[in-house]
């Protein structure tokens, strides 16, 4: 299958740089402080697939000290440009070699695994993360439900692509993002709860806790189907401890 990732695209970068925490992203970065704190012990941690550093500096503010990794260098030049004193690296494509193995109390991964395409790929990046945490150390892999590419959202359209509805584990869908100067489709993997928990045991993971955030019609978007239908799966994994609990 060929794949390639949208955001290693110039243009993709310079609009992205700009989206903070609006519409249904502000569901995916919600609950991420308590779960931070429910689950991870230490200060030292990993921004997996940083792009142009919104969540490296989200997880700064909450006190962490954070490398922030990407692939694509016009990202992280963006990431750079707006957080001069920050530490983004190049790097993460299953070679972990230039970061110190066993050393991270905690990895976010926020959307990077939407868009690593087969099961193979993305086994290969879990155990390579593994590796680097310590031995309570936590992976918070924030995803996107498959729901997500199949209705409408305050920030997302998948109207004009009804092929989504027949898409498997492993298949291309599209989406825009209505809250970027960009409108292009986003490309993605979609990937099922099922094929996770399969990643999750081949990686040798343990799944300890699955959040699936819902909004709050109090809340200050105008929400579509963000009340009923979660467009985020949040799931907290450790590599020496913790029980399963779906």
């Amino acid at each position: 299958m060929e794949f390639s990732n949208v955001y290693e695209d110039s243009e993709r970068a310079e609009a992205y740089s700009k989206l903070e925490f609006p519409g249904t992203y502000y569901l995916a970065y919600r609950d991420l402080p308590k779960i931070i704190s429910d689950h991870v012990k230490g200060r030292e941690a990993l921004d997996f697939g940083c792009g142009t550093g919104r969540s490296t500096r989200f997880l700064k503010r909450l006190g962490f000290t954070t490398v922030g990794v990407d692939i694509s260098e016009n990202m992280l030049k963006k990431a750079r440009e707006i957080d001069p004193e920050g530490d983004y690296r190049l790097g993460g494509d299953e070679d972990f070699s230039h970061l110190q193995q066993n050393a991270y109390d905690f990895i976010l991964s926020a959307f990077t695994f939407d868009n690593i395409p087969t099961m193979e790929k993305k086994v290969g990046i879990f155990r390579g993360l593994r590796d680097l945490l310590n031995k309570e150390g936590r992976i918070v892999n924030l995803v996107s439900s498959p729901e997500i590419y199949t209705h409408e959202w305050a920030s997302f359209s998948t109207k004009d692509y009804p092929e989504n509805k027949h898409a498997e584990s492993g298949d291309q869908v599209r989406i825009v993002q209505t809250d970027t100067e960009d409108k292009r489709a986003v490309v993605d993997i979609i990937w099922t709860p099922a094929s996770y928990r399969e990643t999750f045991k081949k990686a040798e993971l343990v799944l300890v806790k699955t959040y699936k955030p819902l909004a709050n019609e109090s809340e200050q978007y105008q929400w579509v189907n963000e009340t009923t239908i979660p467009p985020w799966t949040i799931y907290v994994l450790g590599a020496h401890s913790g029980s399963i609990r779906l």
